[in-house]
């Protein structure tokens, strides 16, 4: 299984943000975040863009960069991460990035976890673990025992919805690869202290200055 680029995923959400997106993923990154996924997809393609490679550069090389749902995106900004629906084609996928890509899938289902195995996906975000108000739609919280169930399938599994610093802990002792976190981060005033909540929990504490 290919390695992830770390514990903890943050996933952004400008609607959270008290202030403009890239400060705030810069502020993050500085704290110790190393992936990042670029998610906001309400927006037009020149817009989306552009605030994409805003992130772009206030990730600055320190974290890996993810870009949700646009490969377009992700060759234009010249990266080779990106996290597709269950519905994408993986190979056309794959023949537009360079070697190595790191590719995940969102899967709300066991079922999706097996397929996206079968598709050649890198990792999968399994949600919604917990109960949370930032993914509508997607049925019941699965919980913990999901977790365990999905990395019996094989493939690396980052564990996205309610997850906490409280809750970190047992979703990686569950099974989990990483976690996920969007509202835990982006929706408070205090950016660096909970990303450093977080990594304390999952590795300690390795922030930069």
């Amino acid at each position: 299984m290919k390695a992830l680029p770390d514990r903890l995923l943050l996933v952004t959400d400008r609607h959270l943000c008290v202030r403009d997106l890239p400060s705030v993923v810069q502020d993050s990154v500085c704290a110790g975040v190393r992936w990042v996924w670029f998610r906001d997809k309400d927006l037009a393609g020149p817009e989306r863009l552009a605030l994409a490679r805003a992130v772009q550069e206030a990730v600055a090389g320190r974290a890996t960069l993810s870009i949700g749902s646009d490969v377009e995106i992700a060759v234009a900004l010249g990266l080779s991460a990106v996290h597709l629906p269950m519905s994408a084609d993986l190979v056309s996928t794959r023949a537009r990035l360079r070697p190595g890509a790191l590719i995940g899938l969102s899967a709300h289902a066991l079922a999706d976890v097996a397929r996206a195995k079968a598709m050649g996906a890198d990792y999968v975000t399994l949600s919604p673990i917990f109960a949370t108000a930032s993914k509508p739609g997607y049925g019941p919280a699965l919980g913990l025992a999901s977790l365990a169930a999905a990395r019996a399938v094989g493939l690396p599994v980052v564990a996205l919805g309610g997850m906490m610093p409280e809750t970190a802990g047992s979703a990686m002792a569950a099974g989990a690869s990483a976690i996920a976190v969007m509202g835990g981060i982006f929706g408070t005033d205090d950016v660096a202290g909970n990303v450093r909540a977080y990594k304390a929990m999952l590795d300690g504490d390795n922030a930069c200055a």
